[in-house]
């Protein structure tokens, strides 16, 4: 999988003739799917895999239009997107009786939206799923509501959101303010083969379906796996003080573990920036040992 060769947009290049290039590769019968996906699965067969993953680039490209509002590179948006379709396409199984793109657009979000947790640095680990929710929905929801442009939301406004994706009022604040300013979805899709508006490109997150589902709540278990093995190389101090800042819905302020650890404000948050880093750390190993695993075994097959 790894000698297949891409379409490549650099961060100034063309989207128009990058689009144009990749949309030259055909759209796959369900026959054919499945044909190249078998040749795949039980004979590596390398030209069988790159046929499945350009006949899915355009699926990609527009997954990552969704997510142009958090400022990022589109090539990078696109580049991580096929990252999740190659893995997507390491791990389909055709004899489940679901097409690729259903089962590559959770990798293709998932890897997507992890480029952007990593480059943003807004949702660090341990921020609750609500949170998580509410900084990749914000600007959908604005949309629903009709409120394109506004930096200030009103009252009514902040109420409605908080209400639609279940979070606190303030949180809506506090990320609106974060994320104000950035690429409109109303905005026209220039330099785009298609007309209309950033917004058309959006996924509908309303429908899930089960293989969706289970892959997901398969991720939730894996990285909870991850954490729970990487706090573990912690001492008890690091791990309670890290576990009280990074991993409750309300933090412990610095100066209440500093009287229950009898020990400066500025010394906990020493501990607690040390344990994070230890834990992302560790937590990168082990993310690249499973990688390299699911590859070998891949080999061995």
């Amino acid at each position: 999988m790894s000698n297949i060769t891409l379409p490549s947009i650099s961060a100034d290049g063309s989207l128009r003739r990058y689009m144009a290039e990749i949309g030259q590769f055909p759209i796959l019968r369900k026959d054919e799917e499945y044909t190249l996906a078998k040749n795949w699965h039980e004979h590596e067969d390398i030209d069988a895999a790159h046929a499945l993953v350009t006949s899915h680039l355009r699926l990609v490209a527009k997954i990552a239009m969704g997510y142009r509002g958090y400022g990022l590179p589109i090539s990078d948006l696109i580049s991580e997107g096929n990252i999740g379709l190659m893995k997507a396409v390491k791990r389909f199984d055709p004899d489940k009786g679901f097409r690729l793109a259903t089962y590559a657009l959770m990798w293709i979000k998932a890897s997507i939206q992890e480029y952007i947790l990593h480059s943003w640095s807004l949702v660090k680990i341990g921020t609750t799923s609500a949170q998580k929710k509410l900084f990749f929905n914000l600007r959908r929801v604005k949309n629903e509501l009709k409120i394109f442009e506004e930096k200030e939301l009103s009252p009514e406004m902040i109420k409605k959101i908080s209400h639609q994706l279940v979070v606190e009022e303030q949180e809506v604040i506090n990320m609106n303010q974060r994320i104000s300013g950035d690429y409109s979805l109303n905005a026209p899709r220039r330099n785009y083969s298609d007309e209309g508006d950033w917004q058309e490109v959006l996924e509908d997150d309303k429908f899930i379906d089960q293989e969706t589902y289970v892959l997901e709540k398969q991720e939730i278990e894996k990285r909870k796996s991850m954490l729970g093995k990487a706090l573990s190389l912690l001492s008890e101090r690091e791990r309670k003080i890290f576990s009280y800042r990074r991993l409750m819905d309300e933090p412990k302020t610095l100066e209440v573990l500093s009287k229950e650890f009898n020990i400066s404000r500025e010394r906990v948050r020493q501990i607690e920036v040390k344990a994070f880093e230890k834990v992302q750390i560790e937590v990168k190993n082990i993310s690249h040992s499973q990688n390299n695993l699911v590859i070998e075994n891949h080999k061995n097959k």
